[in-house]
Order: C-alpha cells, then sequence, then structure tokens
C-alpha cells in the first residue's frame, strides 16, 4: 500500500539524499534509465520513392518507422539519386507519360525531408537496414518488374546488401523487397507469403517462383495467424500471432506484408514482427 499522504514530506528529503548517494558523483543523471540501456540500436531505412504503384508503400514505410521508433531505434533515411523507371497516376493506375521524377526527391516526402543519397550508407554508421515494398523496389531499386529472376540490382542497393551481409549486420525486408536479398545473396532464405494465389488472397503469389529461381529458398509464411483461445466456459477469444521469416544464417528478416490481400492492421503488425526480429538481431 502507499504512504499516507502525510508520510510523503518527511521521506521526501530522505529519498533524495539515498538516491544522490546511490548516484554519486555524477549525479542523478546516472540513475536516467538511458543510462542503464546503452546505445539504441542505428538502422538505415531505405526508399524507393513515394507511392505503391511506382516507389515506397507508405504505409509500409510508416509501420516501419513507427515500430522502430517504439523499439528505441535511432533511424536515418537513404534513397538512390536516380530517375524513377516511370511516374503512375495513382487515381488512374496508369503511366503519367510526360512525367518524369527523382527516387530521392520523391522519398524525401516521406522521411519529411530528413533524408541522404544511398551512396553516403555505410555500415560502420548503422546496426541494420530495413527495405520497405512497394513497386519501387521492384522498378527503382531492381529492374525486376520487367525482367523477373533475370533482373538486375542498382549499384548502390546491391553495395550495401553485401556490405550488411558481409559484416554480419541483419537486413530485413517486406512485401516485394525480399526479391533483391533473394538475387544478391545467394541462398537466402526469405518470405513473399504463400506460393499460390488462393483465389485472389496472395494475389502476387507468383514471385515466389521467381525468387527460387534466383537461387534463394521461399518459406511459406502468413502475414498472421489467428487461433482460438479457451477461457471460462463458454468464453472464446481469438489470439493472433504475427509471422516474419528469420534466416538466422544470413541474418535477414522478410514478412509477406502487402503481398496479401488483410486488413491494414495485420500488415501493420506483421511488420511489428518483421521489425523486432531485426532490433533483436542487433544486440542493441
Amino acid at each position: 500500500l502507499p504512504p499516507p499522504p502525510a508520510m510523503l514530506p518527511s521521506r521526501g528529503p530522505a529519498l533524495c539524499t539515498a538516491l544522490l548517494r546511490a548516484a554519486g558523483p555524477a549525479g542523478l543523471a546516472s540513475l536516467h534509465c538511458s543510462a542503464w540501456r546503452g546505445r539504441p540500436a542505428r538502422v538505415a531505412v531505405v526508399l524507393s520513392g513515394c507511392g505503391v504503384y511506382d516507389g515506397t508503400e507508405i504505409h509500409e514505410a510508416s509501420a516501419v518507422l513507427v515500430h522502430l521508433s517504439r523499439g528505441g531505434a535511432e533511424v536515418h533515411m537513404y534513397a538512390p539519386d536516380v530517375p524513377q523507371m516511370h511516374v503512375i497516376d495513382h487515381s488512374k493506375g496508369q503511366p503519367a507519360e510526360a512525367e518524369s521524377r527523382n527516387v530521392l526527391v520523391e522519398s524525401a516526402r516521406i522521411a519529411r525531408g530528413k533524408i541522404a543519397s544511398l551512396a553516403k550508407l555505410t555500415t560502420a554508421d548503422h546496426d541494420a537496414v530495413i527495405f520497405p515494398g512497394g513497386f519501387g523496389a521492384a522498378k527503382n531499386l531492381s529492374t525486376f518488374a520487367v525482367d523477373g529472376k533475370d533482373c538486375k540490382v542498382n549499384r548502390e542497393v546491391e553495395r550495401v546488401l553485401k556490405d550488411f551481409h558481409k559484416a554480419g549486420k541483419p537486413i530485413g525486408l517486406c512485401c516485394i523487397s525480399p526479391v533483391l536479398a533473394a538475387k544478391v545473396l545467394s541462398g537466402a532464405e526469405v518470405t513473399v507469403g504463400h506460393e499460390e494465389e488462393e483465389c485472389g488472397k496472395w494475389p502476387y503469389a507468383g514471385t515466389a517462383g521467381a525468387i527460387k529461381e534466383l537461387g534463394a529458398k521461399h518459406c511459406v509464411k502468413e502475414v498472421t495467424i489467428s487461433f482460438p483461445v479457451k477461457h471460462k466456459m463458454p468464453v472464446f477469444s481469438l489470439t493472433s500471432f504475427y509471422e516474419a521469416h528469420v534466416d538466422t544464417k544470413n541474418k535477414v528478416v522478410t514478412t509477406p506484408a502487402f503481398m496479401c490481400e488483410t486488413e491494414l492492421h495485420n500488415i501493420f503488425d506483421g511488420i511489428g514482427a518483421m521489425v523486432k526480429n531485426v532490433l533483436k538481431l542487433t544486440g542493441k
């Protein structure tokens, strides 16, 4: 039970004295929880434009950033300074023939201006890297949207993936972006969800076949698994488990996200599982 209010003033001086003695010469600041936690994980997030059909999927990027923030990470955002493959009018789903946009400039919209060229991203300054999805990963970070298994990966993207892999630092990818790891990191294990469309629930299931052709291993995963939990009769509730695949050997963490037709909160929490595992692998 808490002490009666009348006792608090008398305890105040004694408590302050005890805290100051415990803190030592450094003072009370040394007792702040951040002093115990150590340096936060520094995570790079690589964007590919702004908008699902020609750049980064905005909901996925936001989910990554929210979960990194909740996990206490220090985040820095990057994008290649190159022209987009094309510009899509998102209200029509059709190319805007007369327009041309830059991937870095468009990505700055999501980053609220705090972004740098991908050429400046180094492993020395970061503990992990995450690639959100969106067609930009298949159009601007690579040519997968056009060339499939014969695709080429942007030179800086390839460098970043190889550098983080060589340094033993975790790499997170979601939605379509796992194809980047499948292309660059031989033998990596990734997931883009299921391998059959299943009446439209997994409209991009064919990507799994291309991943196998690239020499990677595809692991079938859900965005979320729900199962009943029995309480006092006759009450039941559904508990959800959000899936991410962790390739512990290569430190590659992937989740399907919008490769699946499901509710937005499931996408958000599935990405949360990916981010949580990436942060866990940093050891921070």
